[in-house]
């Protein structure tokens, strides 16, 4: 007479954009008895909750291309019963306390060790297994990628800079590329466009006169929920960045801009917002 079936191990999908420290979350979770899937960014990220069904996502929300804290609405409104667990270097407590008000299960301070972590994200077995979770999906990396050839999704990006000559050269750029651009010079300009018609991807500079690109941050989530931000900064700071990262911004990048960097930002954060429940 057999014994009873093992039980199956449940999915955790691992979320950062540091390969070595991704690899060693992975690697003492797989140890501990979970099945780990891996994702390097937002759009990897979603794809692998709608496509891998894990149980648990252990998300550091200051990364490029996540959309921050409000991550976990996306995960959470998909899968409500997906066990999220923060982790990350800010010593913020307005940022754990706002990870904790949105669904997440915990918020550890990196560096995080296997213990609390597994602790925090429960047992890694379920009894029976459940026919039902979707097979384990396959190069994540390579669904993330728009297929060769594929047309790039066109929106409206609104640009907000005080250098008239950078921003009307983005805005040319966009343009040449098929996107509606349109840009203003400071913070309150920029919320009543936003307020107007509300713009798909918003380029904006930290360093604005009066209200700052980070302080504008809550205010144009709140005038424009559905638009992707992406922070442009004359300072390479990495305080700077994960604080903007992890208050919603989609992306960071540095001056002198990177155009083609940019295109694919401003792309592929058009595509997270059709992969959205």
């Amino acid at each position: 007479m057999s014994g009873p079936a093992p039980a199956a191990r449940r999915r955790v999908l691992v979320v950062d954009d540091e390969p070595e420290v991704r690899e060693t979350v992975a690697e003492g979770l797989a140890a501990a008895g979970w099945e780990v899937l891996q994702a390097a960014n937002g759009l990897e990220a979603l794809l692998a909750v709608k496509r891998g069904r894990p149980a648990a996502v252990v998300l550091d929300v200051a990364m490029p291309r996540l959309g921050g804290l409000g991550a976990i609405r996306h995960i959470l409104g998909f899968d409500p019963t997906i066990r999220v667990v923060v982790v990350t270097a800010l010593d913020d407590d307005g940022v754990r306390r706002e990870a904790l008000a949105r669904g997440a299960a915990a918020v550890l301070a990196k560096p995080v060790s296997a213990a609390a972590l597994s602790a925090a994200l429960g047992a890694p077995a379920v009894e029976p297994a459940d026919p039902a979770v979707a097979a384990p999906p396959g190069d994540l990396r390579a669904a993330a990628r728009p297929a060769p050839g594929a047309p790039a999704p066109r929106g409206r990006v609104l640009i907000v800079d005080d250098d008239p000559d950078l921003a009307a050269t983005v805005v040319e750029f966009l343009a040449g590329d098929g996107y509606r651009a349109d840009a203003v010079g400071d913070a309150g300009a920029a919320l009543r466009a936003a307020a107007a018609s509300p713009p798909d991807v918003v380029l904006l500079d930290i360093e604005l006169p009066g209200l700052s690109g980070v302080e504008a941050l809550p205010a144009l989530h709140a005038v424009a929920p559905g638009a992707r931000v992406i922070v442009i900064s004359g300072t390479s700071s990495e305080v700077l960045a994960r604080q903007a990262l992890a208050r919603g911004a989609y992306d960071f990048v540095t001056k002198p801009l990177d155009l083609a960097y940019l295109a694919r930002s401003v792309e592929t954060a058009l595509l997270m917002k059709q992969l959205e429940p």
